[in-house]
């Protein structure tokens, strides 16, 4: 593992910083002595992230993947650069196309122009130019751009994000918090293989420092592969509230969808967005997101970076607490 000595001179732009992954890596860059541009639509949404390093030593800028100026500006001067930004669900003008393709393909291009000496690129597990899901495709396409302007460019694939802020156990436990019964998408048979973002970021830290091949694929996932009914189950009994798992087939689920969509939108944004769930979700459901054979075969994985990674017992009970009727004091009853 390599660190930089204090007031190392290299610098990573970091686009995304302020998001669930990025506030992670910032805190992993800093620690090595990295000077981080942190490059967001909102800079002020990343000013909070200025205490996890030195004076000066993190700095927020304005960019937006929309514009070609304010990205290239971002990254003049760089050494590296890592493009986190990505969206679960479209909203006005950030699409999926948009996001995840034209952006993806305008940060290669910038980097590559302004001599950047490393990239790495987020994607997903499942990023598949033919899936019927248009999130998929659309990380299908960023990487593809990625590769055309950007060919050594590492990038990394993960399955299911979790953490203290993420938007999965979290989300499955505000539900089941306030509803007496949680839908398995096609009985929950879906398998994942959820991966701690300390571990992902960790993980990202390594590719930039070299440690993995130059335009290398890996596939991040955690050690257990779960059915979406055990993580259904396992959230229930963390927080301690017995709930229905009903089985819903996959019609059933797009028209639930639809009708959330719809509500979503009439809404004006009001919609609670924990209990929004959209067509495209439900294709991405119709396959498994496990690391595939070929990168365990091939070492592209966390554990070929020599990152043990963090279980699902070891972390999210930790963060769940609060969903519980009596939050951290459930376990401490009067005799």
């Amino acid at each position: 593992m390599t660190y930089s000595a204090p007031g190392s001179d290299r610098i990573v732009t970091v686009f995304g910083g302020s998001g669930f992954v990025g506030r992670q890596l910032v805190r992993a860059l800093a620690r090595r002595g990295w000077r981080i541009r942190v490059a967001s639509r909102r800079p002020d949404l990343a000013f909070h992230l200025q205490p996890s390093g030195r004076v000066g030593q993190i700095h927020a800028i304005q960019a937006n993947l929309r514009y070609p100026a304010s990205v290239a500006a971002a990254v003049r001067g760089s050494d590296a650069v890592v493009n986190l930004v990505g969206i679960l669900t479209p909203s006005g003008r950030q699409r999926f196309d948009a996001v995840h393709a034209f952006g993806a393909r305008l940060v290669a291009r910038a980097a590559a122009e302004a001599g950047v000496t490393s990239m790495v690129h987020m994607s997903a597990i499942g990023a598949d130019a033919e899936s019927p899901s248009e999130y998929s495709r659309s990380k299908a396409q960023g990487e593809q751009g990625v590769r055309e302007f950007f060919p050594d460019a590492r990038i990394a694939r993960a399955s299911v994000i979790f953490g203290p802020d993420d938007d999965f156990f979290n989300r499955f436990a505000t539900i089941a918090r306030v509803s007496p019964a949680l839908p398995l998408i096609s009985g929950g048979e879906t398998r994942l293989q959820p991966v701690f973002v300390g571990d992902v970021a960790e993980a990202i830290c390594r590719m930039l420092d070299g440690e993995a091949a130059p335009g290398a694929i890996y596939e991040f996932g955690g050690p257990e592969v779960k059915s979406l009914r055990d993580i259904m189950a396992y959230v229930c009994d963390v927080i301690g509230r017995k709930r229905l798992l009903v089985p819903m087939p996959f019609a059933a689920a797009r028209w639930m969808a639809l009708g959330t969509e719809i509500a979503s939108n009439l809404s004006l944004g009001m919609f609670p967005s924990e209990f929004l769930t959209t067509r495209d979700q439900i294709e991405l459901l119709k396959i498994d997101n496990v690391v595939s054979q070929a990168a365990n075969a091939e070492k592209r994985t966390l554990e070929g970076l020599a990152i043990t990674p963090d279980s699902i017992e070891a972390i999210v009970p930790s963060y769940l607490y609060r969903f519980r009727k009596t939050g951290q004091f459930e376990a401490n009853r009067l005799a």
